[in-house]
Parts: structure tokens; sequence; C-alpha cells
């Protein structure tokens, strides 16, 4: 598993409760800008749509090569790829108020682009606070632990 895209963004301002390996439906030029590393995860969320899963918010950029005359749309939706039982899980988890389904990370599994799904809940500002505490005292153990070898 070789990480493209990672949204950092989304695991401090969420609690992230599950996760879950997806596919993702892509046009060719996406998977080759996606190959540059040409992709933005942040802001991007996943909503359901008649049964269906589909992030949206994703920033593509288009590939450096292309024709001027594509027209490249590059935030549109783009579909989520999973097994039936778990969209339907997903589609009633996100009805519930406090639930939002996250992509956290784009990567390779073997030559295929996959998506990690998360399923989160959003943080309090004091849970963020702490948090920003927690690495703080973190960073200070491990500066005197290399100070003293």
């Amino acid at each position: 598993m070789t990480e493209i895209v990672r949204n950092k963004k989304a695991y401090f301002d969420y609690e992230i409760l599950e996760t879950q390996e997806a596919g993702i439906e892509l046009l060719w030029h996406e998977v080759k800008s996606i190959r540059a590393k040409q992709a933005n995860l942040k802001g991007s969320y996943i909503s359901s749509q008649n049964g269906e899963l589909w992030l949206k918010q994703m920033h593509i950029w288009a590939w450096k090569t292309l024709s001027n005359s594509w027209v490249i749309e590059a935030e549109r939706p783009r579909k989520i790829l999973l097994p039936k039982k778990k969209i339907i899980y997903y589609g009633s988890k996100l009805k519930e108020w406090g639930y939002t389904l996250l992509a956290l990370q784009l990567y390779f599994s073997w030559s295929l682009i996959k998506v990690r799904v998360g399923l989160a809940k959003g943080k309090k500002s004091y849970q963020k606070k702490q948090t920003l505490k927690e690495r703080d005292v973190d960073r200070q153990a491990q500066r005197m632990l290399k100070k003293n070898y």
C-alpha cells in the first residue's frame, strides 16, 4: 500500500469511528493526475444519493499534457464503489444526526487506486484543544529523551 494523499484535517476535526477500503470511479486523465500526486482531499466528503455513495469536493488538477479542447471539472462528484450492504449501512448512518462520511486517504493497492472511507463524528472545540495539548506534551517528551541521549 503506497499512500498518495492523506486528509490530515479530517483526523483533527473529526473523531473517526470506523474505516473501510473502497474503490473510486475515475476518468483516465484523473488517474494520470493522481499518479503524479495532483489531488487534494481537504474539505471532501461523501454523500448518499439514490442508493449510491458520491465523493464530493475532492480536487484533482488537470493532467499537464491534456489538450485544451477538454473541459475538465476538477471537483466533479465521483462514485464510491462498495458492497451493497455497506452502502445501505453508510446511507442509514448519514441520515442520523452528527455522522459524516469522509475520504481519509487515497492510496495504491497494487495497481488500483483506492480510497479509505471513514465514518466520523465531529469534535467539539475543547476536544481539539486537548488534542493540541497532547501533541505538545508528546513533542516535549521526545525532545527531552533526545537531549538526554
